[in-house]
């Protein structure tokens, strides 16, 4: 039986490199967005609402990146089957807007990074930016 399993961290220092990498990319394409980082298990370890940034896409951003994390994979990925069910079963906490992607680092699920207040295209892209800033897998 195996009791324990190695596991893939995002430091402190991570987190600050991709809200820095996201911004950066909002920025350069006109669109303040809201930014979540969250664990492998959906707890929040950065945010940033950026000036100009839509106040309620910081709770979408967040719900993108729990999801992502939660199912380690683009949050637009949640089944249509499911979706208006998973929504109203979980609070909003899982929501299959576009614009979270998981952080995969070396094959590990390292948590979920979650982006709004864009277009579906411009928060992927925006959270795209973050991934490869900590060298994490990026989405097409």
């Amino acid at each position: 039986m195996v009791f324990s399993e190695q596991t893939t961290r995002l430091t402190h220092t991570g987190v600050m490199a991709m809200l820095s990498a996201a911004a950066e990319k909002a920025e350069a394409m006109g669109q303040p967005q809201c930014i979540v980082v969250v664990d492998a298990s959906g707890v929040e370890l950065g945010m940033l609402r950026m000036s100009g940034a839509k106040y309620l896409s910081l709770k979408s951003a967040r719900a993108k990146a729990r999801t992502a994390a939660s199912i380690g994979a683009p949050s637009a990925n949640v089944p249509e089957a499911i979706r208006g069910h998973i929504a109203l079963a979980t609070e909003g906490d899982v929501t299959p807007l576009p614009g979270g992607l998981p952080v995969m680092i070396g094959g590990v699920l390292a948590g979920g990074i979650g982006v709004g207040s864009g277009t579906g295209a411009q928060d992927v892209e925006v959270a795209n930016a973050a991934l490869a800033a900590v060298g994490a897998e990026v989405f097409g």
